[in-house]
């Protein structure tokens, strides 16, 4: 499909009160789709948001029983538009969650799941640390959605760090990469925009990268500044530090035109570790 499109990004500040969560984020959704967006990106734990994680466990939902999924597909299919729930904690029989995207499409159907890979286990300055591995199973999948206007690789916040995945989406058919996000501010300010770009450049393909904004329950800040960044490495729209919405006009062309003049991605080599050790 060569037809230009319009996505939407959705910026958030979720905290423990799951109505009101999918209050603001449904406002939103309206209002984006007024605008004209056809798909609309919800950041990661945009439902629900606790103090720590032994309240998160406690208040978390079975993909069969939580209310924000036939909430969210109805309003799909009420807005004939295309809706990326960018991340829900799932619970699992084994006591842990699972932190799952679910792409809807416009009948409100669910028509991709996602479970995030890689867990954000990190010790950073002045005491601030993460455990995700205490609550979160990983998952095990890589996932490309098929949609109207092509592949969409999906991912979740820490996932941005490892490049082979998104290497592996683009080689599957994703012209586009989905990152919701709950970047804290200290990783934010560093790294963000750095790696959001970086792979879009390196695949050659659209990013659409949803964020947590503000203050969690935990007193912890996130960063905000959802992006939208085309194939060429360039932003088309930032969300700054507030709750909102960004959008851009996505030209699917775009891609094919990226990737012809920067063919990297039909120069993927295969090579051995230890041969290279040596000459490193």
């Amino acid at each position: 499909m060569n037809k230009t499109f319009n996505v939407a990004c959705i910026q958030h500040c979720a905290g423990n009160d799951l109505d009101k969560n999918i209050l603001a984020t449904t406002e939103l959704i309206r209002a984006a789709h007024r605008a004209g967006a056809r798909l609309i990106c919800l950041p990661e734990d945009f439902s629900f948001l606790e103090i720590n994680d032994q309240r998160l466990l406690a208040g978390a939902f079975t993909e069969e029983t939580h209310p924000a999924i036939p909430h969210f597909r109805a309003l799909a299919a009420e807005l004939h538009v295309w809706l990326l729930l960018g991340s829900l904690a799932i619970k699992l029989p084994s006591g842990k969650l699972h932190n799952r995207s679910y792409l809807l499409d416009a009948k409100g159907d669910i028509v991709a799941r996602y479970n995030k890979l890689h867990r954000f286990d990190v010790s950073l300055r002045m005491g601030e640390s993460y455990r995700e591995s205490a609550t979160i199973e990983a998952g095990d999948r890589a996932v490309v959605a098929t949609t109207p206007w092509g592949g969409l690789g999906l991912s979740i916040c820490y996932d941005v760090r490892f490049a082979y995945l998104y290497r592996a989406l683009a080689q599957a058919g994703a012209a586009y990469l989905a990152i919701p996000a709950a970047f804290t501010r200290t990783t934010g300010e560093a790294h963000w925009h750095i790696l959001v770009r970086a792979r879009a450049i390196e695949t050659g393909s659209y990013v659409f990268a949803p964020g947590q904004c503000g203050v969690r329950p935990n007193g912890r800040a996130t960063y905000g500044h959802s992006l939208m960044v085309d194939p060429w490495g360039r932003i088309l729209a930032d969300g700054g530090e507030e709750p909102g919405f960004i959008m851009a006009e996505i030209d699917p062309a775009r891609v094919n035109e990226v990737r012809r003049m920067i063919p990297a991605l039909q120069h993927d080599r295969t090579f051995t570790g230890n041969e290279a050790q040596g000459s490193l």
